[in-house]
Formats: C-alpha cells, structure tokens, sequence
C-alpha cells in the first residue's frame, strides 16, 4: 500500500486553499438553500420551555473532552504535547473568556434566565450566567484536543516527519504575513461599508465581526510563514468540519430559539439568517476563525517547546554574536 507522502503533499498555501474550497463546497450551496425561506415560522414558546438548557448544552464539549481524553489516545498509547496543549489553553482560555468580560454588555443577551443555573460570573458592565464561561474554555479545549487526536493518530501520515529537527532549525517563529493582514482589511472594510450602506441596522458598527476577525487573524499575521509548514491541514479540515455543525446545532437549534442567548443586533454586521430565527452571520464565523486561531497558536507553541531554545530566541530569533 503506498504512502500518503507518495502522493505529494501540498504547500501549505495550496493546502490552506483546499480547506477553503471545502467549506466553499457546504457554505455557497447553503447560502442560496436558506435564503429560499423567503417567509421564516416561529416557534410558539410556552413558559420556561428549556429548564437548564444551557447548562445541558455543554455537554456538546464535555463529552467529546472526556472520551478524547479517557478512550481515544489512551487505547492508541498516543502521548499528547502536553506542555504544548496546556500553554495554548492558558493563552486563548483567559482571551476568550475576555470576549465574555469586555464585550458581553455590547454584544450579547440572555433572554431566558430559566437556561442556565442562574449563577452570574463578573463581567463589564452586567454580569453573564457562569455558563459562559466554560462555554469558551471547554470549546478551546475540544478544538485542540480533535485536533491532536487527528494528527497524532487519525491522520498522523500528514504530519511533519521530524518535528524536533524542522523546529530547531526554523531560525525564528514570529515572521509578519502580509496577506493575512490584507484580508483582515479588506473583510473589515467590507463589514463597514455593508453596514453602513446595506444593512437594516446601520447605526453603530460591526463591533463582533471585527473583534472575530482580529481575533482570528492576529496569530498568522505574526506567524503563518513560520507555523504553515507544521499545521497538519488535513486536520485542521476536519476540525472545523467536527466544530461548525456543533456550533450550528447549538446557535440556530436550541440557543436562539429558545432564548438561551442572543445578539445585539446593533453590534452585528447586519447580515441576518431568518432560516435561523435571525441568526448573525457573525455566529457562523466564530468557530472557524476560533479554530484557525487555535491550531497557529498550538503550533507555534509546540515548534518552540520541540526546539528545545528558550522563549526569546525560539520567537525572534538568536541575538548575533558581537566580534
């Protein structure tokens, strides 16, 4: 049987191409299948409709966390990065739990207290149901774990061969990638003048799609030349492809309708899902641009852990030497 490597494996900004085109196979389709639904029904709701929904809900991350952790790598004896996997957690779980503190006052509702436990956790402004919280930590943690576990294991032929090496030889991980920052622009700019021109909200601005897209792109403007080669693309296609119908399923199912958390429709850019009981279109992005961001920072990490060089020099690089 040949080798997946017999095949040729694709440069990483092909690679990057081809999950694009993936999710452009389901989204394109999608867009012109919902917007048929010209006239959207409504769900008659009677009080209280969903007791602890949302705190049921979570199991959508805890599950799969556990039987990852508990069945999956251990029956394969497959060893995880682990300093690699807690440090990425310990950046981007205080980040996204900061989305919750800083812009949940600007951003989001929680029409039905009844869905949760009704425990209020701090945050600017008012505060938001605990649920919140481990909503954003627990989705960090499933998204690096289906990842590790496809490229350890599932898909472990697409991997980088000797990663030790390839990292101690990658002269520094932090490499400015003007592309990533143009398309950061250019969707921003897009975001704006839609709002502004087309939407039916146009006051304010498109305050949650730009914190996505800042969000989403700031690890590959500062390191996609250097991470690129060591992303495992065919996992991180599945990923986003474990991850989005989760994150639909949970948004346009159960958590709109039901009144377990809502958008405020003056911070979105304006483009509504009425299929979707009026879904954002921002809520459809989170998850990719969460999931892209995850895997850079993961393996920015794990090629600097790998290298075996101190922080400094692993990130910008060795000092030269004075004659």
């Amino acid at each position: 049987m040949a080798h997946p490597r017999s095949h040729g494996y694709p440069s990483p900004a092909v690679a990057a191409g081809i999950v694009a085109g993936m999710l452009g196979m389901i989204v394109i389709p999608a867009i012109f299948a919902l917007r048929s639904v010209v006239v959207p029904g409504t769900l008659q709701l009677v009080p209280n409709p969903s007791p602890h929904g949302y705190t049921w809900s979570l199991l959508l991350f805890i599950v799969p966390i556990i039987t990852i952790f508990k069945w999956f790598l251990p029956s394969e004896d497959l060893g995880i990065p682990r300093r690699a996997f807690w440090w990425t957690i310990g950046i981007l779980g205080p980040l996204g739990c900061a989305l919750d503190i800083v812009f949940a006052q600007w951003f989001f509702c929680f029409p039905d207290p009844h869905a949760t436990l009704g425990i209020l956790a701090p945050a600017m402004g008012r505060p938001v149901p605990v649920e919140e919280y481990i909503f954003y930590f627990t989705g960090f943690i499933t998204i690096l774990l289906v990842y590790v576990w496809l490229s350890e294991y599932w898909l472990a032929a697409y991997t980088v061969e000797d990663y030790a090496a390839e990292a101690r030889a990658l002269p520094r991980l932090l490499k400015f990638h003007r592309t990533s920052l143009i398309l950061g622009v250019v969707l921003i700019a897009a975001a704006v003048i839609y709002k502004k021109e087309f939407s039916v909200v146009s006051s304010g601005w498109p305050g949650y799609f730009i914190v996505l897209v800042v969000g989403g792109l700031v690890p590959a403007v500062s390191s996609f030349p250097a991470t690129s080669r060591f992303i495992n693309w065919r996992a991180l296609s599945l990923t986003v492809f474990f991850i989005l119908p989760i994150s639909l399923l949970w948004e346009a199912t159960l958590a709109l309708p039901y009144g377990w958390w809502n958008y405020q429709h003056g911070a979105m850019m304006g483009i509504f899902i009425g299929a979707w009981s009026e879904l954002p279109i921002e809520a459809v992005f989170v998850w990719l641009a969460v999931t892209y961001a995850t895997i850079i920072v993961f393996e920015a990490v794990k090629i600097w852990q790998a290298s075996g060089r101190p922080a400094r020099e692993a990130f910008l690089g060795a000092r030269p030497t004075r004659s």
